[in-house]
């Protein structure tokens, strides 16, 4: 689980401590912007998670210690985690206010004057996602444009729908609009996320694709140097995108997977729309279009029912797949939903599992960046000593090097979990802007 703390620069920008996906993110820089135009910047806004039992424990954790460490201060905590149950997080010590989904991105739900302690509305009612425009985030080396919310899937572990809503789509304008504002803040690297992303479209005029909607983005904004697909669902993968990573280098050869399982059986009991063939046919066919692509999964472990024959099937997937990032998570029980009332795996059989295939991951990543040593492939620097490759590895490199900036290294070695640039002329070091 990604925890990120965004500290405050000046007395009036807000503190907001962001848990989970990019989208939440890429909401918490709205968020930023909104309550420091409202004058809470001595606020701290806790962005939450509902993905599994521990990212909403880590929440708590965080909130008790923001209370202690800070007891001059009112704490505002939104997102899933209180979006789907409100009531928990009011009661907490120095929390002062509960707010939605959708409220968080209001700038109508800011200002001192507001003293509603639970301002949480039915997010099933939501028809229309609203862009909202930022200059840009994660540094100086990319940022993520949101272009899809919420989900009308329910697979039967997941929570996430009842704290996003159903699926809705942002239109190509807005799109275009926050692209090229931010293409021209100097911004290098642009990354599309929603919760679905894949499901974009069908309910704008005409209907588009995903891969649609990319084209004409990358048509619009010809100065978009690089573009990066967050988190998809391989079945939903259109036509128009296969073709896209066949025609478009703008586009980086990393692609992340919602896999989950790779047992067929485990897969129907999930209520997934894909089966274990459809996975690795849908691999190969991107591989054909675009051999260097790398992949990266989710993958749950000890989902109920799960036997060691069906967890087997997970560990081969890995290799099936050439899947080379893995996010595992052992199941996390969500009241409500229909995995909660299945057979239940053993806790400690989930966590062995879990490390298990976290281990067949660190496997895989080892011989990729095997493979990578003696290349010389592109950075672009997110901070100082660090970068990552378009195939989305870290990288070490000098350390003076400005973040945002995008050069050509050759690797030499490998450290625990990335590459290491050697090195060598200033020739090969020269930035590519």
């Amino acid at each position: 689980m990604t925890k990120r703390r965004s500290s405050a620069p000046s007395p009036v920008t807000p503190e907001v401590v962001t848990f989970g996906c990019r989208l939440n993110a890429y909401e918490s820089e709205v968020m930023k912007t909104l309550a420091q135009e409202a004058g809470e910047g001595k606020r701290i806004f806790v962005n939450t998670c509902a993905v599994t039992k521990e990212a909403e424990r880590q929440a708590r954790q965080t909130i008790r210690k923001l209370a202690r460490e800070n007891p001059d201060k009112e704490i505002v905590v939104t997102g899933c985690a209180a979006q789907i149950d409100p009531d928990p997080w009011a009661v907490l010590p120095g929390v002062t206010r509960v707010m939605g989904n959708l409220e968080k991105l209001d700038p109508k739900s800011y200002g001192l004057g507001r003293n509603e302690r639970i301002h949480v509305t039915d997010i099933m009612q939501a028809t229309e996602t609203t862009p909202h425009l930022i200059e840009g985030f994660d540094g100086r080396a990319r940022a993520f444009v949101q272009v899809q919310q919420g989900c009308d899937h329910r697979c039967t572990f997941c929570i996430i729908p009842y704290g996003r809503g159903n699926s809705r789509s942002v239109p190509l304008g807005p799109i275009v609009d926050q692209v090229r504002t931010l293409v021209e803040a100097g911004t290098p690297e642009i990354v599309l996320t929603g919760v679905d992303l894949t499901s974009y479209g069908p309910d704008l005029p005409g209907a588009p694709t995903l891969g649609q909607m990319i084209r004409r983005l990358l048509g619009l904004v010809p100065d978009l140097k690089r573009l990066r697909i967050s988190s998809i669902d391989s079945i939903e993968v259109d036509d128009e995108l296969f073709r896209l990573f066949a025609e478009e280098e703008r586009i980086m050869p990393h692609l992340h997977l919602s896999l989950q399982s790779g047992d067929d059986m485990i897969l129907k009991r999930m209520k997934r729309r894909h089966l274990r063939n459809d996975a690795i046919q849908v691999v190969q066919k991107i591989k054909a279009e675009r051999p260097d692509v790398v992949f990266g999964a989710d993958l749950i472990a000890g989902f109920p029912t799960e036997n060691e024959e069906m967890f087997q099937n997970s560990l081969r997937l890995v290799d099936d797949c050439a899947l080379t990032h893995l996010h595992v998570f052992p199941y996390s029980e969500r009241p409500g939903t229909p995995a909660a009332k299945m057979p239940q795996v053993d806790p400690a059989v989930r966590k062995d599992r879990a490390q298990r295939l976290r281990q067949k991951g660190e496997a895989a990543l080892s011989q990729y960046l095997d493979s990578q040593i003696g290349q010389t492939v592109t950075a672009l620097v997110e901070q100082p000593g660090i970068a990552r490759t378009d195939h989305f590895a870290f990288v070490t490199i000098p350390e003076a090097w400005e973040s945002g900036s995008l050069h050509r290294v050759r690797v030499s070695a490998r450290n625990n979990n990335g590459l290491v640039a050697e090195n060598v002329t200033e020739d090969l070091w020269e930035s590519v802007f």
